[in-house]
C-alpha cells in the first residue's frame, strides 16, 4: 500500500487530510509500466489508500477516460473525496475489493475493465496511526480493523478466541513457530487483565517468545497474523482475484502488489491457473491442488512480468523492501 512523509508530523493521525502530505505510492512506475492505463480506458484502483496510484492512472487516462476507486477505510473515501471528487471521471466507492464482482454487476463494468490494480496490505497512514492499532511502535488500542466501522476488533476477538484458535491464526497467516506458546500465555494473561493494548499484546508476546536476537520484533509476526485474520484479507483477495475473470475486457490487465509471501503465492497461481471449472476454488488457504485438478484448468491470463522494487525506492522507503508487483493479460 502507500508510503508517506509528513511536512506537519501530526497530519498522519485520524481524521486529518492536510494537503501537506507527500504521497509515495509503492512501486508506482512498475505499477503503471504494468497496467499500461490508455487514455478513454476504464480502470479499476481497488485499493485507493492515499491515492498515489489512483492519481497517476488519472493522469495516463485523460478526461476521457473512467476510473472506479475502492476503500473500506472511511478515512481513505474522504480523502478521495477531498482530492478528486470535482474530477467527473473518477468514482469513489466506500466498498472492500472483495465486493468487486458484485459492483461489476451493478456498474455494468462486466468485460469492460481495461486495467484493474490491487495493491495489498495496510497503508502508512493506517499504519502510522497509533489509534488504529496496526502497529506495536506507538501504543495505541489494539483495533486493527481496517473498516473501524464494521467487524470485530482484535482486542475483541483475543478476549473470547480459545487457545488453539489463536495459535492456528499465528501459524497460518504469520507462520509463527512459537504460535501454541503464545497463545497460551495470551489466554493466561486475558485472566488478569483483558488484552486491549498494542503495546500490552506486544510485549506478552515478547516474554512468550524469548529467543536469540532477530532483526525483527517478536511480535511482528504475531500482528501480521492477527491483522490478515481480523481483516479477512486472504478471502478478500480470493474474491478479488476471482472477480478479475469477469471483469477485465480481452487485453485487460491485472496488477497486484503484494508484501507477504502468503498473498504472492495466491497470485501467482491465480494467474498460472485461473479458469478452473470445479466446483471447489483452489484458492484457499492451502495452495496445492493435486494434478487432476491441475488438468480441469482453462487459463484466462498469460503473465506478463513480476517486479521488485528498485534499490534506490526501498533506501528511501524500508516498507517498499517486500513488495513484490506481479502483472498478467486478460486472455480473449
Amino acid at each position: 500500500m502507500l508510503a508517506l512523509t509528513a511536512a506537519d508530523p501530526t497530519a498522519h493521525r485520524r481524521g486529518s487530510t492536510s494537503p501537506m502530505l507527500e504521497h509515495r505510492p509503492v512501486m508506482l512506475t512498475e505499477a503503471l509500466a504494468g497496467l499500461a492505463p490508455r487514455s478513454g480506458g476504464i480502470y479499476v484502483d481497488g485499493t485507493f489508500g492515499r491515492g498515489g496510484h489512483s492519481a497517476a492512472i488519472l493522469d495516463a487516462i485523460g478526461d476521457d477516460g473512467v476510473l472506479h476507486a475502492l476503500d473500506r477505510d472511511p478515512l481513505a473515501t474522504q480523502t478521495a473525496w477531498t482530492r478528486f471528487g470535482t474530477r467527473p471521471n473518477f468514482r469513489i466507492h466506500r466498498r472492500n475489493f472483495s465486493e468487486l464482482a458484485v459492483l461489476g454487476e451493478e456498474l455494468g463494468l462486466v468485460g469492460r475493465v481495461d486495467g484493474l490494480l490491487l495493491d495489498l496490505g495496510v497503508s502508512s497512514p493506517q499504519f502510522d496511526d497509533a489509534e488504529r492499532g496496526f502497529s506495536f511502535s506507538n501504543d495505541g488500542p489494539l483495533d486493527m480493523r481496517m473498516d473501524p466501522d464494521s467487524g470485530e476488533s482484535a482486542a475483541q476477538w483475543l478476549a473470547r478466541a480459545k487457545a488453539d484458535e489463536i495459535a492456528d491464526v499465528l501459524w497460518t497467516y504469520g507462520e509463527e513457530r512459537a504460535s501454541r506458546r503464545i497463545a497460551r500465555r495470551l489466554v493466561e494473561a486475558r485472566v488478569e487483565t483483558p488484552i486491549e493494548r498494542t503495546g500490552q499484546l506486544a510485549e506478552l508476546i515478547a516474554r512468550a517468545a524469548p529467543g536469540p536476537r532477530q532483526k525483527i520484533h517478536p511480535a511482528t509476526r504475531s500482528f501480521q497474523a492477527i491483522r490478515i485474520f481480523i481483516n479477512g484479507e486472504l478471502d478478500a483477495l480470493t474474491a478479488a482475484l476471482e472477480a478479475s475473470v469477469s471483469l477485465l475486457a480481452p487485453g485487460g490487465r491485472l496488477a497486484v502488489i503484494s508484501f507477504h509471501s502468503l498473498e504472492d503465492r495466491m497470485v501467482k497461481r491465480f494467474i498460472r491457473e485461473s479458469g478452473v471449472t470445479r466446483r471447489e476454488s483452489p484458492f484457499q488457504h492451502r495452495f496445492d491442488p493435486s494434478p487432476q485438478m491441475a488438468a480441469e484448468t482453462t487459463s484466462h491470463f498469460r503473465a506478463v512480468s513480476r517486479d521488485f522494487p528498485s534499490e534506490a525506492e526501498c533506501d528511501s522507503n524500508y516498507r517498499a523492501r517486500s513488495a513484490v508487483l506481479r502483472v498478467a493479460e486478460r486472455l480473449a
